[in-house]
This record gives structure tokens, C-alpha cells and sequence, in this order.
């Protein structure tokens, strides 16, 4: 088994990355952009499994069938703290019944016990050397969730954060914007985004700062 990364091609992701990279977007163009972004890569990486059922409809001018997201499943969105809310907030759009468990920077809101049959979408802003991805991967796993109702949705990768990831949850699929080469002696990802969480939030160094693990 190896890590599956899905990289959408579509226009408006691409928009999106675009506007997070420039050094010149405002902060809340920046939180705006990255909702849009965490909207569409959710919409994406549910295309082939948010769980649907078939149903009977009556039209106004005669029976017929449809579908119906299948609402004896549920779902868990996991947004790492602190800049994983951004991405978050534009998903929630696209799943506004799914529970939601907070997790990083000291605190645990995962729920001790998972339903077997629950799908897990964690949102994390960037991966950068990948251990904070790792870090909460690990969680979910001492829960029992892995594999194929796991899936993680980031607007950035670098290309040694996934080989970190892949290394050690090969049996995951991430959805994200791009897949960047390189990382810089401060473990940032080139040419990156800048520091997610004070570019964000409006806080001081938004370009300079450490990044997000």
C-alpha cells in the first residue's frame, strides 16, 4: 500500500493556492480564500465517499428516484487547531451535520469511542515536516480509525512532509491544492503560503514566522 495524494485540477483551487501565496493578500481576504479552499477540496474529496442512498421522490408530475446522503452514517471532521479552523469553516458548507472534534496545541476533543462505521475527514492547514499530521493520525488510530474512512484534506504538501506521512500511514488518501519540493532550514515549505496561522488571524510575523508542522 502506498499514501494516495489527489491533487484536483480544478480552476478554482488553483484560483484559490494563488491568492494564499501572494504576500500581499490581506488577512481576511486570506481566511476568506482559505474557506473557499477548504469548500472545494472537501467537495472533491467526497465525490467517491460520503455515503448515499438511493430513495423514492414524488415530482409534481410523477414518481421517480433520486439520491440522498445516507444519514445513518456518520461523519467527523477533525480540524488540527489552530489554523485548520480556516479550512474547516469553508467545509462546513459542504457538511454542516457532521460532528466536529477539535484537536492540537494541548487539546483532545476526539470522542474516546468512534462508530465502526464512521468516516473521518481531518483538515489541516499545511504539511509541512508532516509530524503534526502524524501526531493526530496517531490518535485517530488508537481509536481504530484508519484506512479507508480516513481521509485529509490540507491546502498545501511538501514533498518530504508526505514522504514522512506515507512512511507511516501508508494506507491514507489526502486531497490538497499542490505538492511543493522543498523545504527551508526552518522546516517551511518553499515557496509555501507563509505562517498559516498569523496570516490567518491577523497576527504579527504572517510571513516570516515558523510554520505549521
Amino acid at each position: 500500500m502506498t499514501l494516495r495524494v489527489v491533487v484536483p485540477p480544478h480552476p478554482l483551487i488553483g484560483h484559490w493556492l494563488s491568492v494564499l501565496r501572494d504576500r500581499h493578500t490581506p488577512s481576511a481576504i486570506y481566511a476568506s480564500a482559505t474557506a473557499e479552499l477548504g469548500r472545494w477540496l472537501t467537495y472533491e474529496a467526497l465525490r467517491d465517499w460520503l455515503p448515499h442512498r438511493p430513495i423514492a421522490i414524488e415530482s409534481p408530475l410523477a414518481p421517480t428516484e433520486g439520491e440522498i446522503v445516507d444519514p445513518a452514517v456518520p461523519l467527523v471532521a477533525v480540524p488540527l487547531l489552530r489554523s485548520g479552523l480556516g479550512l474547516w469553516q469553508g467545509a462546513q458548507s459542504v457538511l454542516p451535520s457532521a460532528q466536529v472534534a477539535h484537536l492540537g496545541h494541548g487539546i483532545n476533543g476526539l470522542p474516546e469511542i468512534i462508530d465502526a462505521r464512521c468516516g473521518v475527514l481531518v483538515f489541516a492547514s499545511e504539511i509541512a515536516t508532516g509530524q503534526g499530521l502524524i501526531h493526530a493520525l496517531e490518535q485517530l488510530q488508537a481509536r481504530g480509525v484508519e484506512g479507508d474512512r480516513l481521509r485529509v484534506v490540507t491546502a498545501l504538501a511538501s514533498s518530504a512532509g508526505l514522504k514522512a506521512v506515507g512512511e507511516r500511514f501508508s494506507n491514507l488518501t489526502l486531497y490538497t491544492a499542490c505538492i511543493d519540493p522543498d523545504l527551508d532550514s526552518h522546516g517551511r515549505i518553499v515557496p509555501g503560503m507563509g505562517h498559516v496561522s498569523a496570516r490567518l488571524f491577523g497576527s504579527s510575523g504572517a510571513v516570516t514566522s515558523p510554520p505549521t508542522p
